[in-house]
This record gives structure tokens, sequence and C-alpha cells, in this order.
């Protein structure tokens, strides 16, 4: 059983790159067979014995509560919304505010089949800020790389380049529920409102905070571009159909 019990998903993602497909909808709602891509999102946190999801919802936020109302498969659903754009680390903050405990956070716009009962495993809690699930890919430049020592103990993140392979930020996390008090306290950094996870963070504290990869090669999908998108129509249904 999970000691992390609650999931923070970011769903307010306007889905610019996938405007050619998917028209007047957040993309996290983006249509994979008669479901949006959220369901299935649902469907694998179900499988860990998740309780209780909070969505980070903000353009179009009625689309998706309208949906998933206060309980989807069996999960308590609750609603964290930007009335403005607060970036993914002003979100984040906002959201962590109203759980109080410990999080697995995930991309409303990818799908990385991570084993999160192993994930919370290799965690100190005591001392693990996040931990972040790292996906191996081969030869691409639409993602930056992330690096890490032989402790698993993340070092650099690299920009977006071509690279043969290279271990990517796969979009799935563990957050200690202390994290931001951490940044505040012993960086001695007050966040902005409005921010951004990857770069006012992950980038800015790499050395400050302990950040653990967690490396895991799974299935691994992100919609947000109209080939993958396209991709993930065949592959997602039929991935869960199987599990």
């Amino acid at each position: 059983m999970l000691q992390t019990t609650t999931a923070l998903i970011l769903a307010g993602g306007f889905g610019t790159r996938l405007q050619s497909v998917v028209k007047d909808i957040p993309k996290p709602m983006a249509p994979i067979g008669n479901q949006p891509f959220l369901h299935y999102l649902f469907l694998y946190l179900k499988k860990f014995g998740i309780k209780k999801v909070v969505l980070l919802v903000g353009y179009k936020h009625e689309v998706i509560t309208s949906h998933f109302g206060n309980n989807y498969s069996g999960i308590e659903v609750a609603y964290s919304i930007e009335h403005e754009p607060l970036g993914t680390g002003g979100a984040i903050m906002k959201a962590m505010q109203s759980i109080n405990s410990n999080c697995f956070l995930l991309n409303g716009d990818t799908f990385f089949n991570v084993d999160l009962w192993q994930m919370e495993n290799t965690i100190n809690t005591n001392e693990t800020d996040i931990a972040l699930a790292l996906s191996l890919q081969k030869k691409f430049d639409r993602y930056g790389t992330v690096l890490f020592n032989q402790q698993q103990k993340v070092t650099a993140f690299q920009e977006k380049k071509w690279v043969d392979e290279g271990w990517i930020n796969g979009g799935v996390y563990w957050i200690n529920q202390h994290f931001f008090e951490k940044i505040k306290t012993q960086c001695n950094v007050e966040l902005p409102t409005k921010f951004s996870f990857e770069k006012d963070v992950f980038e800015t504290f790499t050395h400050q905070l302990n950040l653990l990869a967690f490396l895991q090669q799974q299935y691994f999908i992100d919609i947000g571009i109209p080939e993958d998108y396209t991709r993930a129509q065949s592959e997602l249904p039929l991935y869960f159909s199987a599990v």
C-alpha cells in the first residue's frame, strides 16, 4: 500500500500545439477514443490505490469540473482553480497549500507508466525533497535531458538539443510536503505567486535541494504535438485494455 495517497495533476494547459486537431478545450481533455486523456491518468492512479486527486485547472476549467465532479472512478476529486495563469510552479504551490501532505504530481498531457510503489520505496521521506521519474529516450531534440550521479541525485538539467540517447523528465514526481517551506527557510527565497516549476525551481536550486532521479524504462507518451496525439488514439486504449 502506498503511504502517499494524494496526487496532483497539472490540467490547466491551453494545448497551443494541438490546435490543428483539438480546439476549444483544455489539453488534458483531448479525446482519446471516447474518453478524455485525463480518464487514463485516473485509471493509472486507481491501480496504485490513490484515494484523492487534485486537478490544477485554469483555462476552461468548467469543462473539466463538469466531467469529473467530486468523485471519479472511486477517487475523490478536488480542484485548485487558477483565475489567472500562475505558471506550473505557482499552480503547484497553490494546490499544495490546501493538502498538507506528501503527494505525487503528474503532467496532464503525458502518460508515463511509472511504478509508484517502487518509486515511494526508494525515497527517504525525511531527506528527499522531490523525486523525478526519468524516461530513457533515443534520438530526440524536443526535450531537455536530466543528469544525475551514482547516488541517483540530480546534478543538472540540460537544454533541449539533439541527443542520441538521454534521460528526460517524464512528468511524474513525488513531492515532500515541506518542499516549498524549505526553499523559503533554507534557500532564503520567497517565491512569487507566478513562476515556472522547471526553470525557477529545478534549474535554479538543483544543488541546494535533494532531487532524486528515479529511472524507469516504461511506456511513455506525450500528447503535446499532433503526431503523438494521433499515436495515442490507438496505443492508449489498447494499453489499458491489456493491463
